[in-house]
């Protein structure tokens, strides 16, 4: 087989299977995915030691015959199942081919970001119109479909509680119970035993006014789910001088749920610094504590890089500047 055709991206058949072809270092190390399969069957082919009758061949996909013919509908609706779950068999994102929007290629960052950490630990403080949402539902998303979570919990102030909700069901189509003052009888009464409906809900959106409580707090954590995400974070920092009681609760709620080393948390602001160095270094904190100690007008670049790890910050301008350099007129701003 020519070199050409194990291009990356490039369909073969190999041992009764299809595969996509992988990028490789080595010209004679052939490294293949099967399609829809995991990154967990990645296999490598070393082509000087193959067997002629097991040789990598071009996958060919013969014409259909009249045998194949049955109702058009059902038949275009395979089609497009089948090729909407492949979409992200061979690309690097398991989530692609399972979302009802088309995310734009600078919301894929925090994605991208997320995936280099072996605990995910971000802090999104794009501007307003930017897609913080959507970043974070896109991690949410991929972090499902690695079978890394099977449990996340979206903290929120209490008059955001049914967009998210709505979000969720609109963009992943995952139906979240919200849970607060006013709907936490009922769903206690549908509770199978005494464990809290923490434990019992995969999916939830939370107020954070409600659980602030030492007593909910308490319980929160005991059964707190794989991944949190945190909407307007900056409404927790820790404030200076110890002014608002609340601000001090929501602030010690987020600090001691990332107190759990293997904690995933999505941390989601438009002002994460409101002019007080302190009440920001208090975020920076639940990156990691180490940053909490960090002087933000002597930062060295070592410093700046572990901080730039977790922290990514954008501003509109930024990004209409970025789109028009790569020829992109449209923006939604």
């Amino acid at each position: 087989m020519a070199a050409f055709q194990f291009q990356p991206g490039k369909l073969v058949t190999f041992r009764d299977r299809d595969w996509v072809v992988l990028p490789s270092d080595d010209p004679d190390l052939v490294i293949l995915k099967p399609m829809g399969g995991s990154d967990d069957e990645i296999t490598a082919v070393y082509l000087p030691l193959q067997i002629p009758g097991d040789a990598i061949k071009e996958a060919r996909f013969p014409n259909p015959t009249v045998e194949d013919i049955d109702d058009f509908q059902s038949a275009k609706m395979l089609f497009d199942a089948t090729r909407l779950s492949f979409r992200n068999a061979s690309g690097p994102f398991r989530c692609m081919g399972k979302l009802s929007f088309r995310p734009r290629a600078y919301q894929v960052v925090p994605l991208v970001m997320s995936l280099k950490q072996e605990v995910v630990r971000l802090l999104i403080a794009d501007d307003v119109g930017i897609g913080k949402t959507i970043e974070a539902l896109m991690i949410l998303k991929e972090m499902i479909e690695r079978a890394e979570i099977k449990r996340f919990a979206v903290i929120c102030l209490p008059h955001l509680c049914e967009q998210w909700q709505q979000e969720l069901k609109d963009k992943l189509d995952l139906d979240a119970e919200i849970i607060r003052s006013s709907t936490a009888a009922s769903l206690d009464r549908k509770l199978p035993d005494d464990r809290s409906v923490f434990y019992h809900l995969p999916y939830q959106v939370i107020s954070i006014d409600y659980i602030k409580s030492d007593k909910r707090r308490g319980i929160f954590l005991n059964d707190c789910p794989e991944l949190v995400i945190v909407d307007e974070v900056h409404t927790c920092a820790r404030p200076a001088g110890a002014s608002s009681d609340s601000q001090q609760q929501r602030f010690h709620l987020l600090r001691d749920i990332a107190r759990k080393k293997s904690q995933n948390l999505v941390l989601l602001t438009a002002t994460p610094h409101s002019g007080k160095d302190l009440e920001f270094q208090s975020l920076l904190g639940l990156l990691n504590e180490e940053f909490e100690s960090y002087s933000m007008d002597q930062l060295d670049q070592n410093k700046r890089k572990k901080i730039a790890h977790h922290f990514i910050q954008r501003k509109r301008e930024q990004i209409v500047r970025w789109q028009r350099t790569n020829g992109i007129e449209s923006t939604p701003f």
